[in-house]
């Protein structure tokens, strides 16, 4: 009796490397657990710089990429260098190793370049892992709907066009498929993005990072231009001039906008009381810290795009058990429920106010952080969402996956 052949997949993704990209990283390792065999092409960085390496049976191979920046030309040049890269290296990882669907992950909405001549010519599955809605995302960095803008709407609509199946981390981009990309419900899977907590839970250690501060509050992500960091900074001057210099602010994460932020906290005279970490490679000083706050915060302000967003942080403070506290967002209050507190967007003094009285009210953050955590082992885990995960491989792959095999350059099947 022969044995049926594993289904292979090949994850490409362009915004972090990976295993740092966790929702990719959990995607990947489910897979290979469930049996695929899994190849990932990502960039190199923050630690990851081998060009090819197995880790937990996953084949990563990782290219360079120019540094970052936030102009309109530096993105070009990104993104043209990144296409290269990736299908330079899914042709290597179809001769060594063959995959029977291509899993892009966004941003940015151009892997379907790499994908279609896969499609096209041999019959391989095309499954869109739409983590972020680009249309709104160009708005939210340069506030205008110019050519690139336009460029970005047929890509988005090119790569809704190519896909088999689409996974959305929430509801709101769950919409945008049905709406935008005129996909059917049965070819849409929800898949959130919540950490697993058998790896994510809370740890002893962290309280030295308070530095003798009796208050420490904590922010955690990608330091760019939409993420409101500029808010956060004045919110630490309102806090520091209502006379309240015993609270630490600690901001963890690297990105384009690092040393300009720090500038900012310098001209706001908030420096002594704002500690930038810069990006952590290590999860278990990352989850140190986060454990020794008092209070979590995310500051990113209302625009088209944060409302339709998932903010990984907030999933990452609720399954430590941390009250949080944020802007009012759609999909921020979908998925904190009753574990954060909401301030009015846009209204920093708002968000002072109720920084402070959460810090003057311990009961009441123990309470929210439960909650959190409760929300997080009903629905929100990783756990939850592994069963959808492979719901979606069986949906792209039944209907043609053995026109997708591929060949080794011999022409022996794989």
């Amino acid at each position: 009796m022969t044995t049926p052949a594993r289904p292979r997949a090949l994850i490409i993704v362009e915004n972090l490397p990976v295993p740092v990209d966790r929702r990719v990283w959990m995607e990947a390792t489910t897979l290979q657990q469930a049996g695929y065999d899994v190849s990932v092409i990502s960039p190199m960085g923050r630690g990851h710089d081998a060009a090819h390496e197995v880790l937990e049976g996953v084949h990563i191979y990782r290219h360079p990429l120019p540094p970052e920046g936030e102009g309109a030309l530096t993105f070009v040049r990104e993104y043209l260098t990144a296409l290269w890269h990736e299908t330079r290296l899914a042709w290597r990882v179809r001769r060594e190793r063959g995959f029977d669907v291509i899993h892009a992950c966004n941003p940015p909405d151009l892997l379907f370049l790499v994908a279609a001549p896969f499609k096209l010519l041999f019959g391989t599955r095309f499954i869109f892992d739409q983590h972020d809605a680009a249309l709104e995302m160009y708005e939210a960095k340069f506030g205008r709907r110019d050519l690139p803008y336009h460029a970005l709407k047929l890509a988005e609509r090119l790569t809704y066009a190519l896909a088999d199946v689409v996974i959305a981390t929430n509801e709101s981009v769950r919409g945008l498929a049905r709406t935008r990309g005129r996909k059917r419900d049965a070819d849409i899977y929800t898949v959130r993005s919540g950490p697993r907590l058998d790896r994510f839970t809370p740890l002893p250690g962290g309280d030295v990072h308070r530095a003798g501060f009796q208050f420490l509050v904590g922010w955690v992500g990608v330091l760019g231009s939409q993420d409101g960091l500029d808010a956060l900074l004045r919110i630490v001057r309102t806090v520091v001039q209502r006379g309240r210099t015993d609270i630490k602010f600690m901001i963890i994460g690297g990105g384009p906008s690092l040393e300009p932020l720090k500038a900012l906290s310098r001209e706001l005279q908030v420096d002594a009381y704002v500690e930038f970490t810069g990006m952590l490679t290590d999860q278990t000083d990352l989850i140190r810290r986060l454990s020794a706050c008092d209070l979590c915060i995310a500051t990113d302000p209302k625009t088209p795009y944060s409302d339709v967003s998932t903010m990984n942080k907030v999933l990452e403070y609720m399954a430590l058990g941390k009250a949080t506290l944020q802007f009012d967002l759609t999909e921020g209050r979908h998925s904190a429920g009753d574990a954060a507190e909401y301030a009015t967007s846009g209204d920093e003094a708002d968000f002072a106010n109720r920084l402070l009285a959460l810090l003057a009210d311990p009961e009441r953050r123990a309470r929210m952080g439960r909650t959190g955590q409760a929300r997080m082992r009903d629905a929100l885990a990783w756990e939850h969402q592994a069963p959808t995960l492979l719901a979606a491989y069986a949906r792209a792959l039944r209907p043609a996956r053995p026109a997708a095999r591929t060949t080794r350059s011999s022409g022996e099947p794989v």
